[in-house]
């Protein structure tokens, strides 16, 4: 049923993009299979009780976020600004590309360390880190804030060696990057409890701004 939904649901996407455009869809397929697959694999991990080790996690959790199926669904309705070069530049996972979602994930998985995650998630990168090294949760939590500050470098020097091809989807996924960095600004989860960006937007789109 889940299955003949989500056929359903591309088929009436794919008719509300121009005839040019329609290819686009084939590229979201992709990534729509790409984290079903390693989602199927997290699930087995928690069924099997498995604590994977970090590099193993890390190469299932990143591409299960839902961030990749989320930027090439952004990039297929973004209209002619976004070239055919610039969907074969992300589909190739590029070195931002990977860092963007780097950051999605570590930041969400230190809120969740932080809050006290779901009995029923599997291991994080922080559990699985601290397994590994043997090391406290926030030692475990400190080592990975500094792979986000480290992934925020990455795609800054790429921002700055950019071909003016790709220069839209790159401009789109610094952009993607900083509102995760809002989602999670201190630790919060405002992605999950949407509560937590109330202050933010009432003062972006509903307080004054006095010049």
């Amino acid at each position: 049923m889940f299955y003949i939904k989500t056929l359903s649901n591309f088929n009436e996407i794919e008719d509300t993009l121009e005839p040019h455009e329609k290819y686009r869809m084939d590229y979201v397929k992709k990534e729509y299979k790409l984290q079903s697959k390693n989602s199927i694999q997290q699930a087995k991990w928690f069924n099997e009780n498995c604590t994977p080790s970090f590099k193993e996690h890390l190469d299932v959790s990143l591409m299960a976020t839902g961030l990749p199926l989320l930027f090439f669904t952004a990039l297929m309705s973004a209209g002619q600004v976004i070239s055919n070069e610039a969907f074969e530049w992300a589909l190739d996972m590029p070195d931002m590309f990977y860092a963007n979602i780097e950051v999605g994930c570590f930041l969400n998985d230190i809120a969740s360390y932080k809050q006290g995650k779901c009995e029923k998630d599997v291991a994080s990168t922080v559990e699985c880190y601290m397994r590994e090294y043997g090391t406290t949760g926030e030692e475990a939590v400190a080592a990975i804030t500094g792979m986000v500050e480290h992934a925020w470098r990455r795609i800054n020097k790429a921002c700055i060696e950019v071909k003016p091809a790709v220069e839209p989807v790159v401009q789109c996924l610094l952009n993607t990057t900083r509102v995760l960095e809002a989602y999670y600004l201190h630790g919060r989860d405002g992605l999950t409890y949407g509560r937590d960006l109330k202050e933010l937007i009432t003062f972006l789109f509903l307080k004054d701004v006095h010049v």
